[in-house]
């Protein structure tokens, strides 16, 4: 079977911190997950994506990795995840983790054992140092702060930093240039060589344990000094060589980039594209700002507004290149994610949020389900600056990471602890959507979420294999999935008219405000659909 499982997947993204907290402590973890898998299995999703486990001091929320291969005690233990792994199997549902590839935590052995040295590794060098400060950086480094990191500790010099000072960059070695200075190692020195085997060790790791694969944070940062017009050549060579590797060791495990994968005219290392949500292929659609402007933001209105002034240029544009050459090229994309906001945010209300689940869930892409959008969580605005959230005045990432909303019990029943112990505060609204409040509402976004999903499960038109074909890009926005499904979304408040063939005698399998006219529909604001119809065939004598 190989890989061919992730085509038909459907994601769920948990942030483990908020999920459910089993001990009391305030913190998600592993056991609560495991007590809440029957209502992700409600859901239909076949797989689970964890955001980082693994042993933290949790300066970036578990992105500042201190050990691959334990998981972060607040979260339980290996056994806890191997258990977890084996009963979500039980309910058809695979396990995915985040790796984190490009840097480690201060903490980690690996630093440590660097940091306390006189000079290089005699076995190779597996973060980047130099003893003079160059004049330039090639890292993601944090807007405003410096790239390399002065030592504190016998090593002399700087490091560099991948995010923030407490995430020392892996050295993947650098792409050679005329006049290079010595510490610029090339991508087959030592260092680099052990760091590429370490990453295949620990995916091996945890592909024993059942783990289904991998999304790879900051996946084309780790050679330095690539550059983007070059196509990251270097680094997608070396996911190459692991996916080679997978290839021949674990043919069944998948790796899903953060980003899209550059095209190099070799074949892909990476199974799918992420659009991403903080991206413009993602964020035109969807992203109305009220979670603030990144500084490669351009400012536009949304597609998926009330307003109704965007467009879907954008994000056709940028699906179209992600699929040339490739027609069939997988594409993931999120209702929100962990890193910016919600689709309920702002002055986006609950009501707009079915248009927007129908695209996600018929287009084509291979859908995320980011925690809490099943029942329209809100984003928070405002909230304090844990574990790193915030990292740019204008990006708060803690309003997207707040706790699951179960139930009308204290704390919307994510955990049991003083609400002033809790990893970040509950919505206080009195009228926040919970699970339970749900369950019974036949109208609710969590039973529309559930429908759209068996929907897609039970029809071979509507998932990633079929074709996609658009018949009015605006509002209404329509296509034509597989020559027999038709699907209109209006997200605007003001109503819309299609006139097309297809709709004419189509026939509804879920739909909510459409009405048929002669020629075609009329689409109340916010309305959506989806329709089987017949295709027009040759004439016959």
């Amino acid at each position: 079977m190989g890989r061919d499982w992730f085509a038909d997947a459907v994601l769920y993204e948990i942030y483990p911190q908020s999920f459910s907290d089993s001990d009391g402590d305030g913190v998600g973890d592993l056991r609560g997950v495991i007590s809440r898998l029957d209502h992700i299995a409600s859901l239909g999703v076949n797989v689970i994506w964890f955001n980082p486990c693994f042993a933290s001091p949790f300066v970036d929320a578990g992105y500042d990795v201190s050990d691959y291969y334990s998981i972060a005690p607040r979260y339980g233990t290996n056994d806890d995840l191997v258990e977890l792994v084996a009963a979500a199997k039980e309910r058809g549902i695979r396990v995915m983790l985040d790796l984190v590839a490009g840097h480690t935590s201060i903490e980690h052995a690996w630093f440590q054992r660097e940091l306390a040295a006189d000079g290089p590794d005699p076995d190779g060098n597996r973060y980047i140092w130099c003893e003079d400060l160059p004049d330039r950086a090639w890292n993601l480094d944090i807007p405003g702060t410096p790239a390399w990191v002065p030592s504190p500790g016998r090593r002399q010099g700087y490091y560099l930093k991948n995010f923030y000072d407490e995430q020392p960059a892996l050295n993947f070695g650098w792409v050679r240039r005329p006049g290079d200075p010595a510490w610029r190692d090339p991508i087959d020195a030592p260092g680099p060589r052990r760091n590429r085997q370490a990453l295949k060790d620990i995916i091996a790791f945890w592909l024993d344990r059942g783990i289904a694969g991998f999304r790879v944070d900051m996946a084309f940062s780790l050679v330095k000094d690539e550059q983007l017009a070059d196509g990251l050549a270097e680094t997608v060579a070396l996911w190459r060589e692991i996916r080679e590797w997978l290839d021949a060791e674990y043919p069944d495990a998948v790796l899903i980039p953060e980003g899209t994968e550059p095209r190099t005219g070799g074949p892909a290392a990476f199974d799918a594209d992420f659009f991403l949500v903080i991206h413009e292929e993602h964020g035109s659609l969807f992203d109305n700002h009220y979670a603030g402007l990144l500084p490669f933001h351009e400012p536009r209105e949304p597609f998926f507004d009330a307003a109704g002034r965007g467009s879907t240029r954008v994000f056709l544009d940028a699906w179209d290149a992600a699929r040339a050459g490739d027609p069939d090229r997988l594409v993931v994309m999120s209702t929100a994610d962990h890193d910016y906001d919600r689709l309920c945010c702002g002055p986006r209300t609950a009501e707009q949020l079915g248009a927007a689940l129908t695209f996600l869930f018929t287009w084509g892409n291979v859908p995320c389900l980011y925690y809490g959008d099943e029942i329209g969580m809100r984003y928070l605005p405002g909230l304090p600056n844990v574990e790193g959230a915030v990292c740019n005045p204008a990006y708060n990432r803690a309003g997207c990471r707040t706790p699951m909303q179960w139930d009308a019990r204290p704390n919307a029943g994510f955990s049991t602890a003083e609400s002033s112990r809790l990893y970040l505060p509950v919505d206080p609204a009195p009228d926040r959507p919970t699970v339970a409040a749900q369950e019974t509402d036949p109208s609710s976004t969590l039973n529309l979420v559930r429908e759209l999903i068996a929907l897609r499960q039970a029809t071979p038109a509507l998932r990633t294999r079929a074709t996609t074909r658009v018949i009015h890009d605006g509002y209404p926005f329509a296509y034509v999935r597989g020559e027999s499904h038709l699907v209109v979304v209006n997200p605007r408040r003001e109503p819309a008219t299609l006139a097309a063939a297809e709709a004419v005698g189509a026939t509804a399998l879920l739909a909510s405000g459409i009405t048929a006219t002669s020629d075609g529909f009329t689409v109340a604001g916010f309305g959506y659909g989806i329709f089987t119809y017949r295709a027009a065939g040759p004439a016959t004598a």
